[in-house]
């Protein structure tokens, strides 16, 4: 991990695309800004926790439930069963 000393008003690149501004330092908060590519998602960490979450549980299937999706297949198309 690199650890770097910014004051108000400095920032920090990441490769040639990504800049982080420190606006505000107060009290035991440092409100940063962030200046990237539209095309780049930032999150806040807790939110891309829950994205990741949800991911996992929207991958994760029951065999049960994929057998019944194949029964379900089987009544409705069985030509192709």
């Amino acid at each position: 991990m690199l650890v770097l000393t910014r004051k108000t008003n400095e920032s920090i690149n990441i490769g040639k695309d990504i800049e982080i501004f420190i606006v505000e330092i107060k009290d035991d908060h440092v409100k940063i800004g962030i200046k990237a590519p539209k095309d780049v998602p930032i999150y806040r960490q807790e939110i891309y926790k829950s994205i990741l979450e949800e991911n996992e549980l929207a991958a994760s299937v029951s065999k049960a439930a994929l057998e019944s999706i194949g029964d379900a297949l089987a009544k409705n198309f069985p030509e192709k069963a």
